[in-house]
């Protein structure tokens, strides 16, 4: 989402890093670029002002000007002004996430527009819930107006595996909702999630209806769900929602498309409810906590590793990776662990999302892209390994012409991408040996360079370390 504002703003600071010291004018002419590149984010104005106020009044100091790397304490400046846009502060940059501080059954109210994603983030909501918290979690869908909505998410509730309020035809929003908490409470369910219904735009009608079922069901957390890709509207369209409702927390949805960002720079500002959960992708696991502090490095180019690392996690299955790490110690790697690697790595997300999370990719996105690489290769892969014999994952050597017609021909590809992935599998496996028979003195010594074959260099002719 962050990908235009975060290379305007990097190229911004690569022009700072090329001179020694910085002069007052240095920074000026910085910040105007930086006030430029945030308009265009569609950041709002008053946002921007207040931001760059408050960068220009900690950057014009002697603590920039006589520093020992000046762009970088303005890049630093820059990141806590961000970070305090966002909702977080010096002592106060963690994930919101969702309050259950209250007695049970605790009651989350979901609203928003027409096609903002309220009713799948109802159904990621209550997966999180569940897994995450051991909630016992009752989906309710209030939403009388589009068709088949109470349908999808009685649904989406079978997906997740959690319980939903059974359908019944002719009753309100208000009857509904009271069915629910009443059910909720006989059945000692931990939270109830009320999905209401939306409207193509906001009008007095789809407030007053939120409004009194908000009064009552007194539900403890009311989440406005807004879609990110709608920039300046989906701002407008949280102000709304927290001038008449009254809303405790905002989850934006989308936020893996090409969004400009400045709606997450402004919701804080605007609304005063904080962004407490952003969806990032279709599938029923794809949302993520807000950290303010890891969403500024991102648009900044510093990268995620911590939420990588958290992702990584809960993808990764524990006992198998130890099982695969110890046979690529005693160079027994073959294509079935190859494929279990693949499996684990499809688990955490796309490769764009897994790459956006690298400290200093966005600088090189552009020669990815270049590279044509290619986002399907991990299925690519998982689908040839399928068409092999057990025996030929484990032993690749035995795999010939005519087999490789065969896999070629089971796995809907050409021979070359056969050969494409046995030449893979061979240079990484000719890795692990060395790395295996170096050991870890000799991989402190030789660097990452040692791996590599003999007269083998990085991209770009540098040497390796």
């Amino acid at each position: 989402m962050f990908e235009a504002l975060s290379g305007k703003l990097n190229g911004v600071f690569d022009r700072l890093r090329r001179r020694g010291a910085l002069s007052e004018a240095d920074v000026a002419e910085a910040l105007r670029e930086v006030r430029v590149a945030l308009l265009e984010a569609d950041v709002a104005l008053p946002v921007v002002k207040d931001l760059t106020a408050r960068v220009r009044e900690r950057a014009v100091g002697q603590e920039v000007l006589k520093s020992v790397s000046p762009a970088q304490q303005v890049v630093k400046i820059v990141h806590d002004a961000l970070v305090e846009a966002l909702g977080g502060g010096a002592a106060d940059s963690g994930a919101r996430g969702i309050d259950l501080e209250a007695a049970a059954p605790v009651g989350i109210l979901m609203v928003g527009l027409q096609g903002s994603g309220k009713t799948t983030t109802s159904g990621k909501i209550a997966l999180r819930l569940k897994g995450r918290e051991k909630k016992k979690v009752l989906l309710a869908s209030l939403d009388v107006h589009r068709p088949a909505a109470q349908l999808q998410l009685e649904t989406l509730a079978k997906q997740v595996g959690v319980a939903s309020l059974p359908i019944v035809a002719g009753q309100g929003p208000l009857e509904i909702a009271a069915r629910a908490m009443d059910l909720a409470r006989r059945e000692l369910f931990d939270v109830v999630v009320l999905d209401t219904a939306g409207r193509l735009a906001i009008d007095e009608a789809l407030m007053a209806e939120v409004a009194a079922v908000k009064a009552a069901t007194n539900p403890h957390e009311t989440l406005l769900v807004v879609d990110a890709m709608t920039g300046q509207d989906a701002v407008n369209t949280a102000r709304a929602f927290q001038e008449k409702v009254g809303v405790t927390g905002i989850v934006m949805t989308r936020i893996d498309g090409d969004a400009r960002g400045g709606a997450a720079l402004s919701m804080r500002a605007v609304t005063g409810a904080p962004i407490k959960l952003l969806g990032a992708g279709e599938k029923l696991d794809a949302l993520e906590d807000f950290h303010p502090d890891r969403i500024a490095g991102r648009i900044l180019g510093m990268g995620d590793i911590v939420s990588l690392v958290e992702r990584a996690a809960e993808t990764i299955d524990r006992d198998e990776a130890e099982k695969l790490a110890a046979r690529m110690q005693k160079g027994q790697f073959t294509l079935e662990d190859y494929a279990s690697q693949l499996k684990q790595i499809g688990r955490m997300g796309s490769l764009s999302g897994i790459l956006g999370m690298l400290p200093g990719i966005g600088k090189m996105k552009q020669q990815i892209e270049n590279a044509n690489l290619d986002q399907t290769i991990l299925k690519r892969h998982a689908a040839i390994i399928s068409s092999m014999t057990p025996k030929e994952r484990r032993h690749p050597d035995i795999i010939k012409a005519s087999r490789k017609k065969r896999i070629a021909a089971g796995s809907g590809v050409q021979v070359q991408d056969v050969n494409r992935l046995l030449k893979q599998f061979d240079d990484m496996s000719a890795m692990m040996k060395r790395m295996n028979k170096l050991g870890p003195e000799g991989l402190k010594r030789g660097g990452l360079g040692a791996l590599l074959p003999k007269g083998m260099q990085f991209p770009g002719g540098r040497k390796p370390f």
